[in-house]
């Protein structure tokens, strides 16, 4: 179930209806299991630790030790700003029951007069194997296409990141080919006495959604999977 969204106005060039918003709005999503909702000030404690992950550092930019003052400037600052500047929205993951903090999604790089934008999302360690990042981007894909009138929604997924491939693959994701040598990861070497961590590159798979794929979706996850990265080498 989605919560009510504002609706928005439209005008009309050549015969088509364009929507005149460059900006999502305000909103809280809710699954059987989850509430998206904008970012608090409780979250900062829970968001600090899961972007410190090992998982979450490998496969994503963040600044490494991930401190409480990012994690501040990000409540505060940045998350609200992705979406009053027109860049996307960033969304905290909370279980209905406990709302507890379980993961974050993010809609960025939008292209609004071609309806099109770009999904990015992490779990929090203490909640894999839930099924969140699944039923979370799920959910937000139904959000754009049936109330935002989105026609694309897409996904880059790191070469060796199976978990999120996985996601993309349930959603009923299709790939569409691969970016060569177009992301930094980062790792761990094992003969490194220091434990820390070094920057690869690593090829990207793109993916996307678009309304079409949801259909007949009762807003369970697909059962069949897609190409993956082994498909295209």
């Amino acid at each position: 179930m989605l919560h009510a969204v504002r609706s928005r106005p439209l005008r009309t060039v050549f015969g088509m209806e364009l929507r005149m918003t460059t900006t999502f709005p305000d909103i809280s999503i809710s699954t059987e299991r989850l509430v998206l909702r904008p970012f608090e000030e409780a979250d900062i404690p829970a968001h600090t630790e899961m972007m410190n992950d090992e998982m979450v550092v490998a496969w994503t930019p963040v600044p490494h030790p991930y401190t409480t003052a990012d994690s501040e400037e990000w409540v505060r600052r940045i998350a609200p700003a992705q979406r009053t500047q027109g860049h996307g929205v960033a969304l905290a993951v909370t279980e209905f029951l406990t709302q507890r903090l379980v993961g974050a999604i993010r809609l960025r790089h939008t292209n609004w007069r071609a309806r099109a934008t770009e999904v990015a999302y992490v779990t929090a360690p203490w909640a894999r194997g839930e099924g969140y990042a699944t039923e979370s981007v799920l959910a937000v894909a139904q959000w754009l296409f049936r109330n935002q009138g989105f026609e694309r929604l897409e996904l880059r997924t790191a070469a060796d990141n199976t978990a999120a491939q996985q996601v993309a693959q349930k959603i009923g994701c299709i790939s569409e080919g691969v970016l060569r040598n177009a992301w930094i990861a980062r790792t761990r070497p094992d003969d490194d006495p220091d434990g820390g961590w070094t920057d690869i590159r690593t090829d990207l798979i793109v993916w996307s959604l678009l309304p079409e794929d949801l259909e007949g979706n009762d807003g369970r996850p697909a059962g069949a999977g897609y190409s993956s990265y082994a498909d295209w080498n």
